[in-house]
C-alpha cells in the first residue's frame, strides 16, 4: 500500500516544485522528494496517518522551503517566501486543478524533442510515475545502468537546452502532443504484453498509462479525438486483463477467455470516450479502440463481428502502414476462413522487423498450417516460434497449440 502511494505521490511531488523552482533543479527536486519518503518511512514505523497524502503534501510543502534555501540563500528573497502573497501562491500549487497541471507540464518536459525517444520513455516514468531505476529497467528489459545513463542524459540534455515547463500552445501543440501519446502508448503496450520473461502483464504499467493519457483529457488543449480515442482503447484492452492469464498463470487466447471476468465499469468509460472520439476526424487510435470495441462488444468469441474488424484494420493500415498490421489482417482473414489471402499477407511479411515479436508471425503460420491440416509444416512454424518467444507463460501457451498439431 505504501510502496503505491509513494509511487504516485512521487510524481505529485517532483511536478510541483519543478514548477515552482525550474527543471534547472530537478536532480535536487527528486533527492528532496525521495528525502521526504525515508522521512516517511521512519515516521509512519508505528503506524500510517489518518490521511497519508495529506502527510506527504504537507511535508513536500515544508521541503518546498528548505529547497530554497539551498537554492538561494538570499534572507531578503526568502522573506518573500515565507510569508504575505507568495505563501498563498505557494499553497494554491497543491490545489489539485494545479497538482494536475504540473504534471501535464512534465509530461510534455519528459517527452521534449530535445531529448531521444528512449530517454523519453526512462524519464517519463521516473519523473512522472515514480518508477526507480531497477523498476524501469526491468519493465524495458534494460540493464539498470543503462537506464541510469539515459536518465543522467535526459537531465544534462533539459539543463542544456534551457527547456520551458510548460504546455506547449499553437502549432507546436498537436506535433508535442502526437510525440506524449505514442510514448504513453508504448508504456501501455508495453504493460499489456510485456517482454519480460516471467509476467505477460504488467498492471502498474497499464494503470500508468491509463493515468497519464486521463491527465490529457483534463485540459480542453489536449482534450483531443486522439487522445479520447487512445483512453478508450486503454479502458478495452485493461477491461480484460484479469482474464488474460488462468489461475495457472497460463496464457489464454481470446476465445479461452472468461468474459465474465470482463470489467464493465471500465468498458462503460471507454465507450463514453469512444464517442467523444468520432465527433473528431480519425487516427490510428481511432481505429484501433473501434477495433478493441468490436471485441468487448461480443458477447462470446463466435459472435465477433470479424468482417467489420477486417474493415478497421484495412482503414488503420492505409492510415499507417505496418508489419503488425498486416500481421493482424492475416489473423482476421484466418477468422473468415479466407485462407488464401491469410496466407498471401503472412509472404509477404519480413518477420525480422518484428524484433522480439517474431513468435506471433511463426505462431500464425502453425495456426494456418493447423487449419489446413498440414501437421509437418505446422510443426515446423511452430518449433521457430518457440526458438523465438521469450516469455514463460507464452511458451506454454505455444507448447500447448503444439500438442494440438501434433495429435492431427
Amino acid at each position: 500500500m505504501i510502496d503505491h502511494l509513494f509511487r504516485h505521490q512521487y510524481g505529485k511531488m517532483v511536478s510541483i516544485l519543478t514548477r515552482i523552482f525550474g527543471l534547472a533543479h530537478l536532480q535536487l527536486i527528486e533527492d528532496a522528494v525521495q528525502d521526504t519518503f525515508v522521512m516517511a518511512m521512519k515516521t509512519w514505523r508505528e503506524g500510517v496517518p489518518e490521511n497519508p497524502e495529506a502527510w506527504l503534501t504537507k511535508a513536500a510543502k515544508n521541503r518546498v522551503l528548505d529547497l530554497f534555501r539551498k537554492i538561494n540563500a538570499d534572507q531578503e528573497r526568502e522573506g518573500k517566501w515565507v510569508s504575505g502573497p507568495a505563501t498563498i501562491a505557494l499553497n494554491e500549487l497543491f490545489l489539485d486543478s494545479e497538482i494536475v497541471d504540473s504534471q501535464l507540464r512534465m509530461i510534455f518536459a519528459a517527452c521534449n524533442p530535445a531529448l531521444k525517444p528512449q530517454d523519453q520513455i526512462a524519464f517519463a516514468l521516473k519523473t512522472i510515475s515514480g518508477f526507480s531505476a531497477q523498476e524501469i529497467a526491468s519493465a524495458l528489459l534494460l540493464k539498470e545502468e543503462t537506464v541510469k545513463k539515459r536518465l543522467v542524459r535526459a537531465r544534462k540534455v533539459i539543463a542544456s537546452e534551457n527547456i520551458v515547463f510548460e504546455i506547449p500552445t499553437g502549432p507546436s501543440l498537436p506535433e508535442r502532443l502526437h510525440r506524449v501519446m505514442e510514448v504513453i502508448y508504448l508504456i501501455f503496450n508495453e504493460g499489456f504484453h510485456s517482454n519480460r520473461q516471467e509476467a505477460l502483464i504488467r498492471e502498474e504499467l497499464c494503470g500508468e498509462a491509463l493515468r497519464l493519457c486521463k491527465l490529457l483529457l483534463t485540459n480542453e488543449h489536449t482534450a483531443t479525438g486522439d487522445a479520447q480515442a487512445l483512453f478508450a482503447l486503454f479502458c478495452f484492452h485493461s477491461a480484460r486483463l484479469r482474464s488474460k492469464v488462468n489461475e495457472q498463470g497460463q496464457v489464454l487466447s481470446l476465445k479461452e477467455q472468461d468474459r465474465s471476468l470482463w470489467y464493465a465499469p471500465l468498458i462503460s468509460v471507454g465507450y463514453h470516450a469512444l464517442q467523444k472520439a468520432v465527433q473528431s476526424p480519425f487516427g490510428i487510435y481511432h481505429f484501433e479502440a473501434a477495433i478493441a470495441a468490436e471485441h468487448v462488444m461480443a458477447e462470446s468469441y463466435e459472435d465477433t463481428n470479424w468482417k467489420q474488424i477486417l474493415r478497421h484494420y484495412e482503414q488503420l493500415d492505409i492510415l499507417h502502414p505496418s508489419t503488425f498490421n498486416k500481421l493482424n489482417l492475416a489473423t482476421v482473414h484466418l477468422q473468415l476462413n479466407d485462407f488464401e489471402a491469410a496466407r498471401s499477407l503472412l509472404e509477404a511479411i519480413e518477420p525480422e522487423s518484428l524484433e522480439q515479436r517474431a513468435y506471433l508471425y511463426h505462431g500464425l503460420w502453425a495456426e494456418y498450417f493447423l487449419r489446413m491440416h498440414l501437421k509437418k509444416e505446422g510443426l515446423a512454424a511452430m518449433e521457430e516460434a518457440l526458438a523465438k518467444v521469450r516469455n514463460k507463460a507464452e511458451r506454454e501457451f505455444l507448447e500447448r497449440k503444439k500438442d494440438k498439431l501434433e495429435q492431427l
